[in-house]
């Protein structure tokens, strides 16, 4: 396989809706399906969301006192941007296969608590959704690979 992208810096849940997510360390993620123990998994288009090390550094630049998770991201990566991967891009993490679906989302009405902290998000433009492929383990430190045509491990 082509080296590594980036790295996983945490692996993030909330147990329940409207909860801030924290990080666990370790997740399963399931095909078709997302991280079995998030709130937001299921049967669609946005099983499991991903943001960068470098949209954090932009919020902190601004003033936002953040950490993994505050952005509701369940994937928090170092060493790729993220949301330049155009949707149906496939990207293998840990053991898991992904694909992108969609970028960035729609903004609560009167915005987070860290938009209206420092007057802007990334979530909306930087975070990426995918759904999952293939079933695997995704843990803190694995290796993340975008890859192109091909699907090898």
């Amino acid at each position: 396989m082509n080296q590594a992208n980036g790295y996983v810096l945490s692996v993030n849940i909330s147990e329940k809706r409207g909860e801030k997510k924290h990080d666990v360390g370790e997740a399963y993620l399931k095909a078709g399906y997302g991280i079995d123990t998030d709130a937001h998994s299921g049967s669609w288009h946005r099983q499991v969301s991903l943001l960068s090390l470098s949209s954090f550094e932009k919020m902190k630049a601004l003033g936002a006192t953040v950490g993994y998770g505050d952005f509701a991201e369940n994937i928090t990566v170092e060493g790729i941007d993220v949301f330049t991967l155009p949707t149906g891009t496939h990207i293998r993490i840990g053991e898991a296969l992904l694909e992108v679906t969609q970028i960035g989302k729609e903004c609560h009405n009167k915005g987070c608590a860290i938009k209206q902290q420092v007057g802007t998000c990334v979530m909306p433009l930087e975070g990426i959704f995918t759904r999952v492929l293939e079933s695997g383990r995704v843990k803190s430190g694995d290796k993340v690979f975008v890859l192109g045509d091909e699907r090898s491990k």
